[in-house]
């Protein structure tokens, strides 16, 4: 019975995620514990990237990676391009845990899945790390430039979320200009960062944060922003909350601090509860520019090194971007529902469009 159980509880969350499969991977020898979850595969092959998370229980890092896996593939619909969703997570401390033949045997398990997964970096995995997965499998993106990859996505990830940015101040405002719009940034990893000098370079007030308080000191004195504790930014009068660290971070008790109108960032799963707070949100006037319409960037870079696109053709698929979200918030409008529904119903059809088509053959 103390087996039968949690079988049992994983066979309901993918019922609920609605998910096509789940790979454990088990490598004794290497020290690899890792989940790969293909949620849909009706655009094509399904994408994700690889997370390296000491998740508290393996209970968690099926959570985490489902949740992920089946936002991917609404990512993708709704970016429009020809892929499907998925997510991979390997649980144990990257600092410590990772080696190369432990990134190496990860690989072998994404071969096997026959171009069924493609995979890149996230969080705790780098470029180093796709090269050592693509010694064992093509089906591999994000590798570094000098061996013919598209390099570090996070410039084009940030494009995309100034783009989904300048969408929401337009239907607030009017015009989408930033110039004298202030901004909370939270999180200036790699995407933060570089969204901050887009930010800058318009001329918007950008406030930043940032658990690592020396780099919170660079990037400030960088790029000419205000630096502000993790504890202050909700206390913060600003036109847009930019969230580009962790999710959940938009939830009941966040919500009743917020002194924004837009809140537009490139964190994944920014809400707690997807109806509820999506719903909360809708109802104090808050725009919400749903995390998978505006941070799909670093996918379209991904993609973009699959299909052997330019650079002038990853910018043009990314500052789609804008029009994509325009039109999640016209739905909203138009039909008095969440940004997050809408968003959601935009994607749905697409899918549900495509699979009309490949039932002809």
């Amino acid at each position: 019975m103390s087996v039968q159980q949690p079988t049992d509880q994983i066979f309901n969350q993918l019922d609920v995620f609605g998910h096509k499969k789940v790979v454990f991977c088990s490598d004794p020898d290497t020290g690899l514990r890792a989940i790969i979850a293909i949620h849909d595969t009706t655009l094509g092959p399904a994408f994700g990237s690889t997370r390296m998370w000491a998740y508290k229980s393996e209970g968690d890092a099926l959570n985490d990676v489902l949740r992920l896996s089946k936002s991917m593939t609404y990512k993708c619909a709704i970016a429009g391009l020809n892929m499907g969703g998925g997510y991979s997570v390997i649980i144990g401390d990257s600092r410590k845990d990772k080696t190369e033949a432990m990134m190496r045997k990860f690989g072998r398990f994404i071969k096997n899945l026959n171009g069924e997964f493609i995979t890149s970096e996230d969080v705790g995995t780098n470029p180093r790390d796709m090269e050592y997965i693509r010694m064992e499998t093509q089906h591999v993106t994000g590798i570094p430039e000098s061996l013919g990859g598209s390099g570090d996505p996070s410039p084009i990830a940030a494009k995309g979320v100034y783009m989904g940015i300048k969408a929401c101040v337009r239907e607030q405002f009017g015009t989408d200009s930033l110039t004298g719009k202030s901004v909370i940034v939270q999180g200036i990893g790699h995407v933060g960062e570089n969204l901050v000098k887009l930010l800058r370079d318009e001329n918007a007030k950008v406030y930043i944060s940032d658990i690592n308080d020396e780099r919170t000191r660079q990037v400030s004195k960088k790029y000419g922003a205000e630096a502000v504790s993790n504890n202050s930014i909700f206390d913060i009068d600003a036109d847009i909350f930019s969230p580009c660290a962790l999710g959940a971070i938009i939830n009941t008790e966040t919500i009743g601090k917020l002194k924004c109108s837009i809140i537009a960032g490139s964190a994944n799963n920014q809400l707690q509860d997807e109806h509820q707070h999506g719903e909360m949100l809708l109802e104090k006037g808050i725009l919400f520019a749903p995390d998978y319409v505006i941070n799909a960037g670093g996918i379209i870079n991904c993609y973009s090194e699959l299909m052997g696109f330019s650079k002038k053709r990853t910018l043009q698929l990314t500052e789609n971007i804008y029009e994509a979200t325009r039109n999640v918030l016209k739905l909203s409008k138009l039909e008095k529902i969440s940004t997050t529904d809408a968003a959601n119903k935009i994607a749905e059809k697409r899918i549900a469009d495509i699979k009309k088509v490949k039932s002809t053959y």
